[in-house]
């Protein structure tokens, strides 16, 4: 880059000293707003807080390619202020439809303001700032203005590179880290540039030192830089504009070659700013809020409008629906390239309640973009990564059912609503399902990513997943499957209470039967440990010389609630009642806003306890979409939920985002942290908005959105329970079975063909059997036991032999089947009469 002769390059001072520069880091993860347009050509999103823009995403919403950009404002002399450090800010939208910013940023002594509306080209991948600088003439006269930059380029601080370079006479600022690069400039033009290393030959440094600015290097090369520039007043100050203010536009363009983002950034600065407002704020009338959900808002719609454009601004606009959890970094301050991730990643559970949200709003296109892209995304074995990039690239590589059940809801959602087009999505559907039923029912995973077990919520959102698959295949003619998968449901519907509740509750002395939060995997099943059969679990994130394990009947959440949302329990069910005590006498937080939730009892993910930031270990905070969690069950018991939506849209910023978690500690002004505010994890959690939007339609609809009716057909009305198989036990080898009640049927399942041999009388006779194949799901045999007890023994074969194996080898390892083997060993159930 530096050698190419295409451009003028500016050498001025040189190469700044001080490389590398200090340890970079992000920046705060509590945004009072995301933008961008809504045109998908312009592939560009912002975050903003604290007046000013923090962090630039390009060309995907999972690729951050700026830190932050920020104006210093010094008289020459006696004063040199930082925007969001020594200014006041005001934040509101430029219209009440889109996502644009304003801020009015004020001079504490009233001296001076800064009018800044922030927005993207509508369609090119370039950040648009139009400030307007007000004050007395004669302090205005000798203000000096820098616009402040911190590349981080390819999602990363360290690296980086800058040149200043003169292009048709103007002065711009270049920076790139392969493959990416980015420009900056303005209309007025800068009349002195400077590119540094963060912390020692920076302009921020620079001028905070001596109030002007006396170092204009011309690079600054591999490592953590900031680009500075001095926007050239006098120029702003003849655009006409009245005594006492400038005017004038900044632009940042960012592409994958120097010639595209220069181009990007002059071509913006040709259009007057008002041409780009206006296109912009009509793209996003086009995105048409549903007006009509705000009957059930308590706060006029605002949230309702903010939360349904912030769905749509995160997602994708490569990789079509593909939306991310939010595009923030949590605790970016403390965070620096070691953490790629951040919380701009796919998950999808997140997704899935943002594209059911989608629905809720009528956006059934929205949603079916959603589906199509999961549909991209599914593993060969019907799985998903616990999360991933937009490109689909996994990058935490958990197994959470719920995040392969959710898919199969959404698919139903939009089968049953006529939306698929010419989609045919059982392919996906049957491929999701059979992963279930292979894995279900412990998961590696809850819906909280920490602990392997039997999860209330998890099994709701399978059971759930699974009853909407057999109802997809019924309709295909797909009769044994759907028969399959209505009994697999049923199976975990039964155990249900013996898997998840605990009869010697300890956590409120008037309850001792209720939902745990999770139950371990007892010895020899799937993700077992050793401490497993003793019912402890190990909670991560806890402080250090602080407990971490507990019993697991010790350990509650609200989870159990999504038992009643997709329609497995009523919400008058008693053990549902009587858990929600356990949960308001440990979880309950009351704060000025209204009631909030913690996840869990202990929980160890949120700020530390005097409010620093999040490092492994911390105090976890209400999240205030459990308040939603918890609104949308009052709805389902039949009563006024106007409250709780009022207590919900009170979490709100003044921007309008719904922060993942709230302080509810006394008020710790340094560090911004106030009781029911923001705490600093993530602001937006896209599921909080989701949720909000579901809590609208669902109260219109007076029922909740979100049950699924053959569910809630099945398992909560009289009519329904009939049709509900019992009598099954089912065994695999990620779930052994070592007694079943006689005369039940065992139902041995396994992924590859097998053949199951077996004796009643120790081996003295024997039987056999072939399985069948029911799709992807795997191969099942059914064995119906005696009436009258006994003990039944039984080994497995996988008749298509390897050349190398015979009968006395021994079975493959836990989850997997290598065909041409034996088991290796017999399998003892007891049959219990009585």
């Amino acid at each position: 880059m530096n050698g190419h002769s295409l451009y003028r390059w500016l050498t001025q001072e040189g190469e700044a000293f001080g490389a590398p520069g200090v340890e970079p880091r992000w920046t705060s993860a509590v945004k009072d707003a995301v933008g961008t347009a809504y045109s998908a050509s312009s592939r560009v999103w912002f975050t903003c807080s604290h007046g000013i823009v923090n962090e630039v995403y390009h060309p995907t919403i999972d690729h951050p390619q700026v830190r932050d950009m920020e104006f210093l404002i010094t008289d020459g002399e006696t004063f040199a202020h930082e925007e969001k450090r020594d200014l006041d800010s005001e934040f509101e939208y430029i219209h009440a439809e889109t996502l644009g910013v304003r801020y009015v940023n004020r001079d504490r002594e009233g001296r001076y303001a800064l009018i800044k509306e922030i927005i993207c080209d509508p369609h090119h991948s370039v950040l648009l700032t139009r400030v307007r600088l007000e004050g007395a003439p004669e302090l205005v006269d000798r203000l000096k203005v820098y616009a402040l930059l911190a590349p981080h380029l390819d999602g990363g601080g360290e690296g980086n590179s800058a040149r200043a370079v003169d292009v048709a006479g103007y002065k711009v600022l270049a920076a790139w880290k392969d493959p990416w690069t980015l420009a900056m400039g303005a209309s007025c033009g800068f009349s002195r540039v400077s590119c540094g290393f963060v912390g020692e030959s920076d302009g921020w440094r620079d001028v905070m030192d001596g109030y002007r600015m006396d170092w204009e290097f011309g690079s600054a090369t591999n490592g953590n830089i900031a680009l500075f520039g001095e926007l050239n007043l006098d120029c702003a100050r003849n655009c006409g504009k009245a005594e006492g203010a400038r005017e004038f536009t900044v632009a940042v363009g960012i592409g994958d070659t120097l010639h595209t983002s220069l181009q990007k950034t002059v071509s913006a600065l040709v259009m007057p700013f008002e041409q780009h407002k206006s296109r912009f704020i009509d793209q996003w009338q086009r995105a048409a809020n549903p007006e009509w959900l705000a009957e059930k808002a308590q706060d006029g719609g605002m949230l309702m409008r903010a939360s349904h454009n912030v769905l749509l601004a995160h997602e994708d606009k490569t990789y079509s629906g593909a939306f991310v959890a939010s595009a923030s970094i949590p605790w970016g301050q403390a965070k620096s390239d070691d953490d790629l991730g951040g919380y701009h990643l796919v998950w999808t559970r997140d997704m899935v309640q943002t594209a059911t949200a989608m629905l809720a709003c009528g956006r059934v296109e929205t949603a079916r973009r959603a589906l199509v892209y999961l549909a991209c995304t599914q593993q060969p074995d019907g799985g998903f990564a616990q999360n991933f990039w937009v490109d689909g690239r996994p990058y935490w590589s958990g197994v959470q059912l719920d995040e392969v059940a959710f898919p199969i809801i959404l698919a139903w959602r939009l089968w049953k609503q006529n939306g698929l087009g010419e989609m045919d999505v059982f392919p996906f559907v049957e491929r999701a399902a059979g992963f279930l039923v292979k894995k279900a029912p412990i998961t590696h995973q809850e819906r909280w990513e920490e602990n392997a077990g039997y999860s209330p919520s998890t099994l709701a959102a399978v059971i759930a997943a699974l009853i909407c698959a057999a109802e997809m295949a019924r309709a295909r003619g797909g009769m044994e499957l759907a028969e399959f998968l209505e009994e697999f449901a049923d199976w975990i519907e039964g155990h249900l209470e013996d898997w998840t509740v605990t009869n010697d509750g300890v956590l409120l002395p008037e309850v001792r039967r209720h939902y745990m939060r999770v139950r371990p995997p007892e010895t020899g099943e799937a993700y077992w440990c050793e401490s497993c059969g003793t019912e402890m679990i190990r909670l991560n994130n806890r402080p250090p010389k602080t407990r971490f394990e507990f019993e697991a009947r010790e350990i509650i959440d609200g989870g159990f609630l999504e038992l009643v949302r997709y329609g497995v329990r009523r919400a008058d069910d008693p053990l549902v009642v009587d858990t929600l005590k356990v949960v308001d006498a440990v979880l309950k937080r009351e704060l000025p806003q209204g009631p909030a939730w913690l996840r869990y009892n202990w929980d160890g993910y949120g700020d530390t306890a005097d409010g620093g930031a999040f490092h492994g270990w911390g105090q976890g905070r209400p999240w205030p979409l459990l308040t939603g969690e918890r609104a949308h069950y009052e709805l389902a018991a039949g009563k006024d939920i106007s409250n709780l939506i009022a207590s919900y849209e009170r979490y709100a910023t003044p921007g309008q985002m719904l922060p993942e978690q709230v302080w509810d500690d006394g008020d710790i002004p340094e560090r911004e942290l106030y009781a029911g505010m923001p705490a600093g994890s993530a602001t937006p959690l896209v599921w909080a908005h989701a949720e909000y939007l579901k809590l609208l339609r669902s109260a219109l609809d007076g029922k909740v959105f979100d049950r699924v009716d053959p569910v809630y057909e099945r398992y909560c009305t009289e009519n329904g329970r009939q049709a509900v198989r019992r009598g099954i036990e089912i065994y695999s080898r990620r779930r052994p079975v070592q007694r079943i009640n006689a005369g039940e049927t065992l139902r041995i399942l396994d992924p590859e063909h097998f053949e199951l041999v077996w004796s009643t009388d120790g081996w003295k006779t024997t039987q056999s059997a072939s399985s069948r194949g029911i799709g992807s799901t795997g191969f099942m045999v059914d064995v119906q036991t005696d009436a009258e007890g006994g003990r039944l023994s039984w080994t497995l074969h996988w008749p298509e032999m390897h050349p190398d194996s015979h009968p006395g080898d021994k079975g493959p390892p836990l989850g997997s089947s290598t065909p041409g083997r034996w088991l290796g060993y017999n399998v003892e159930v007891e049959i219990v009469s009585g």
